[in-house]
């Protein structure tokens, strides 16, 4: 399985030792599911790091290593993807997983992506991490 971490997601991995981010990180590294994300949203988390915390660099690095980083979406899609309601900022991150052929987009952004939760578009499900956990146990038969 397929999951896209938007740049929050990055962000949590990296800024905090536990929650359910580093679980993601760590069924990927147990061979549960597949990390993506795109170059937009690692660099998002990347400055948000930067400015909000301390110590995150290692952590960010366990992160990225299981992390595929895949490329930016054509404009058509972003275009599409604003279609969907999102700001002009989160556009990229919806086109880029559905351009990934991603299986799951797993946002903690619920002020701009709670009205697009459980739903699917174009085969990506767009879920908050507690979601995505769970999805990807009951496939690994967890």
């Amino acid at each position: 399985m397929k999951l896209f971490f938007d740049a929050n997601v990055i962000f949590s991995a990296a800024h905090r030792e536990e929650g359910r981010a580093q679980e993601l990180v760590a069924l990927a590294r147990a061979g549960r599911c597949e990390l993506v994300s795109s170059t937009h949203a690692v660099e998002e988390a990347r400055r948000n790091l930067e400015l909000k915390s301390t110590g995150f660099e290692d952590r960010l690095a366990a992160t990225l290593a299981q992390t595929t980083v895949v490329p930016e979406a054509p404009a058509a899609l972003t275009e599409w993807a604003k279609d969907q309601g999102l700001p002009v900022k989160d556009a990229p991150i919806l086109a880029a997983a559905v351009h990934a052929g991603a299986d799951l987009l797993v946002t903690g952004d619920a002020r701009d992506f709670a009205r697009l939760y459980g739903r699917t578009l174009r085969g990506v499900q767009v879920v908050a991490p507690v979601r995505a956990l769970d999805i990807v146990l009951k496939a690994a038969g967890a």
